[in-house]
């Protein structure tokens, strides 16, 4: 999933190096604010992935692509429009960066919130 979303990435950059705008709005354009949310997704599902992958025999069967196809499922979308959406924001460095400062800034909340999570001490004592 990562190496999609780097490819494309990268892929972008290299178009909009030229200084011309050669993305053209898609005519099915997934809205910002979706955009933020279906890449906080992305993002989540990825460190889950990568950090429990080895460590969980049932995360062994699934690949990233797994991953990322559950999320567009969720959101109910075609992979070529969520691709073509990136490929379009990401041809506007400003707009990206817009986008991604967001996808940023609800990380941290969710990291933040779950560093708040107080943990439950176990009670190994039997209780008769």
């Amino acid at each position: 999933m990562n190496r999609i979303i780097l490819g494309l990435l990268a892929l972008t950059f290299l178009y909009t190096s030229c200084g011309e705008d050669m993305a053209e709005k898609p005519p099915h354009l997934i809205s910002r604010d979706k955009m933020v949310d279906i890449l906080v997704d992305i993002h989540l599902s990825d460190a889950a992935f990568q950090s429990r992958r080895y460590s969980n025999e049932k995360l062994s069967a699934y690949t990233e692509s797994d991953f990322y196809y559950s999320i567009l499922k969720k959101y109910h979308l075609a992979d070529s429009v969520f691709e073509t959406s990136l490929i379009y924001y990401s041809s506007k460095p400003k707009e990206f960066e817009k986008i991604y400062t967001r996808v940023i800034n609800q990380l941290t909340v969710i990291e933040q919130e779950e560093s708040k999570k107080t943990k439950q001490p176990v009670n190994l004592e039997k209780s008769e």
